[in-house]
């Protein structure tokens, strides 16, 4: 697949100048990338360089925490009996057990109820508030869920159960009439950040229920790595406080790490020094969320919240084996809609992808949607049977929202959420048709051309006599990488290659070296882009676009370019 390359704008030479001197002489490559990243001076650098946990807002700057601490307050001096519902994700899991784990040192009217993926679906269920109120349990705290659910929030009051509502999806034009409801994307919320998982608002509320009663917050913090487990899956911006949970998060899962990430670890056989973001997305969230797709989201839960390492190892092999199950069923249903895809001419020419099978696993059905974006880069909805109703996943191409455009079609569905890069969505079977042909009319009136030819975004151009030790140690320091901080990209012209090969399922090999210095070459690595190996030859310039990272192999650690692209 072809892609765009697009130099971002370089600043004023004399700002670059500028910061790179107030910054000790910065080099001036990774000064121009600091200002591209809106960090002006030398204060916001500090910031950025060094995440502090003081920096992190006041919580009841959030609309309604006064009102969400006075109700769990008093529901714990009247032992009321309060439930912990999240929803089946990464989020939705690490949120609970994290509420769950801290209130637990506090409180022992406490349980926790994640919904079932096929008889519930997603978020607050009719059937989880009739086991509330079953149970005798009076308040709900619903995490990474229920800002949308009012006649659910009305339907638990009639049976005599309050809401505390912590999330992070963008609200309806109703508010459910809970007894607090903390979403900083509420229009109302003077809160000073937006970009916050569900379990970082569920993180606001025990922050400020610990300030509240003049607690120590140190526990509390103990609980951050798996605040950074929920904000690394969810997608979120890495910037703010994001950046600062993550940050610290990361530092405890590499030198304090609690057992359930260290047996998830020891069953994913890692064997890396230090966790990254990377490794949080790719290890350990299809681990967490295997468990809800295939089976039930509660076993995550139990694994986290643990702290016997016989039960960890138990439910960690369980969840182990369901996510190689979900592997499996993730490959035979990308094959089969791929297949699809490549049989139907009129699917080829339309701007998004919309594809429906009434058997496909409802647990899957999210990752191949990202996986059909990897080919077919387009807006793409993957749409399953499930409880009499179809129900789909959504996944956009960058630049595209999504939300906003399955919202203009709101009127052939039942009920939807998300946010602009993924959302998922319920609707009849016989208005299949006709929200396939109305999505493909909104995303064909509002996508722009070019968004549908992946973008890679270069940061700047590099010649490879630039990089050196003291180079990438700086360069580290701008981690933790992720939306709205990515891993810096750099161009390299005139480039040649010294070797070149390709290794496991089509990748790209090869070490290269600029004419100019020959002595300096690098390994590099193009996933999936073994296509290349025969195009390149010795004394053949070309352009590359690339990360530079570190390399594990055999316990030795090398420097190495992950080359997204490159023109001959």
């Amino acid at each position: 697949m072809e892609k765009r390359w697009k130099i971002k704008t370089a600043p004023e030479p004399s700002e670059v100048t500028r910061l790179s001197a107030e910054l000790n002489q910065l080099d001036l490559t990774l000064t121009t990338i600091l200002l591209q990243r809106g960090i002006t001076g030398f204060d916001a650098a500090k910031h950025y360089f060094r995440p502090d946990l003081n920096d992190i807002h006041d919580p009841f700057l959030m609309k309604d925490m006064d009102k969400a601490v006075e109700r769990l307050q008093s529901a714990m001096d009247n032992q009321e009996k309060i439930l912990i519902y999240g929803d089946y994700d990464v989020d939705g899991t690490t949120s609970v057990a994290m509420v769950y784990s801290y209130l637990k040192h506090y409180y022992s009217e406490l349980d926790y109820y994640i919904p079932d993926r096929y008889s519930e679906g997603y978020g607050v269920s009719y059937q989880g508030i009739d086991f509330a109120a079953e149970n005798g349990f009076t308040l709900i705290i619903a995490l990474d869920c229920g800002i949308k659910a009012v006649e659910k929030v009305d339907y638990a009051k009639s049976k005599g159960v309050d809401f505390i509502i912590c999330d992070h999806h963008r609200p309806g034009d109703v508010l459910p009439a809970a007894a607090a409801v903390l979403d900083p994307k509420r229009e109302d919320c003077p809160y000073h950040y937006d970009g916050l998982s569900g379990c970082g608002v569920g993180f606001k509320l025990l922050h400020a229920w610990t300030l509240k009663n003049e607690l120590d917050e140190a526990p509390l913090y103990e609980l951050i790595d798996l605040l950074a487990i929920s904000t690394c899956a969810d997608i979120v911006p890495i910037t703010g406080e994001n950046r600062i949970f993550v940050y610290h998060g990361l530092k405890k899962i590499n030198d304090n790490p609690r057992l359930s990430i260290q047996v998830m670890k020891e069953l994913a056989d890692l064997r890396k020094p230090e966790m990254t973001v990377m490794d949080v997305v790719f290890t350990f969230a299809p681990r967490i969320n295997a468990a809800g797709r295939i089976s039930s989201g509660r076993k995550a839960v139990e694994m986290l919240v643990a702290e016997d390492r016989k039960v960890i190892e138990e439910v960690g092999k369980k969840i182990n084996q369901y996510n190689d199950e979900r592997k499996g069923l993730d490959k035979s249903i990308t094959a089969e809609a791929l297949s699809f895809i490549d049989d139907d001419e009129v699917l080829q020419g339309r701007k998004s992808t919309v594809l429906y099978k009434e058997d496909w696993h409802k647990g899957v059905i999210g990752i191949v949607a990202s996986r059909l974006i990897e080919t077919h880069y387009k807006p793409t909805i993957i749409l399953t049977e499930s409880n009499g109703k179809v129900t789909g996943s959504a996944r956009t191409v960058e630049g595209f929202d999504v939300y906003a455009a399955i919202d203009a079609c709101s009127d052939l569905l039942e009920q939807f959420g998300g946010h602009t890069a993924a959302a998922g969505l319920t609707l009849k079977k016989e208005n299949v048709e006709a929200f396939i042909h109305k999505f493909e009319e909104v995303v064909n009136e509002q996508i722009d051309d070019e968004l549908l030819m992946p973008l890679i975004e270069i940061d700047a151009e590099l010649e490879f006599s630039q990089i050196n030790d003291k180079f990438y140690r700086v360069l580290k320091q701008f981690a933790p990488f992720g939306p709205a901080n990515m891993r810096p990209v750099f161009k390299t012209e005139n480039v040649l290659v010294d070797y070149v090969g390709t290794v496991g399922d089509n990748h790209l090999k090869m070490t290269v070296f600029q004419e100019d210095d020959p002595n300096n070459k690098f390994s590099c690595i193009g996933f999936n882009l073994g296509k290349y190996a025969d195009e390149l030859a010795p004394g053949v310039p070309f352009s590359i676009v690339y990360n530079l990272e570190e390399n594990f192999w055999n316990g030795q650690t090398t420097l190495q370019l992950n080359v997204k692209d490159l023109k001959v």
